[in-house]
């Protein structure tokens, strides 16, 4: 089975797991974790262990972080090497709310590598600047 796998600082991670679930529905292969206030990284390197160790050998992980080389990235990134699953994980950072989305949906559809492809591509256009569009009277004449 392919994972989708959210870690964050603070509930980042189990807020967007929860707003995806309710775009996506309730799913097994959606984990999430974070690395909360007051919580030093050993005992977050222990839950995600104990997260890890319910997946399979032949699984496979598409982790998506908050930041790259924050502590819930690099921690992580060392659990899933320890665990020997790196070389079945691809690695995202600056995960939002239409990367999630799409990963969650379409990580079954492709490989790995049209996956990373299509996933910067979503990631990039969740991130945008609105402009919103004011109407004038074009059709008063001036006095």
């Amino acid at each position: 089975m392919r994972y989708v796998l959210m870690v964050s600082h603070g509930d980042f991670a189990e807020g967007l797991h929860s707003a995806v679930k309710m775009m996506t529905g309730e799913r097994d292969d959606v984990l999430s974790i974070g690395l909360k206030d007051g919580m030093g990284t050993p005992e977050f390197a222990e839950k995600l262990k104990a997260i890890v160790s319910t997946l399979e050998v032949e699984d496979e992980i598409v982790l998506l972080a908050d930041i790259l080389s924050g502590s819930p990235f690099t921690t992580s990134l060392q659990v899933l090497d320890e665990a020997g699953f790196m070389d079945k994980t691809v690695v995202f950072a600056g995960m939002n709310m239409p990367l999630a989305i799409t990963a969650v949906l379409m990580k079954d559809n492709m490989d790995l590598e049209s996956l990373k492809t299509t996933l910067v591509s979503e990631g990039k256009e969740g991130l945008l600047v609105y402009e919103p569009v004011i109407e004038t009277d074009d059709n008063e004449d001036d006095i």
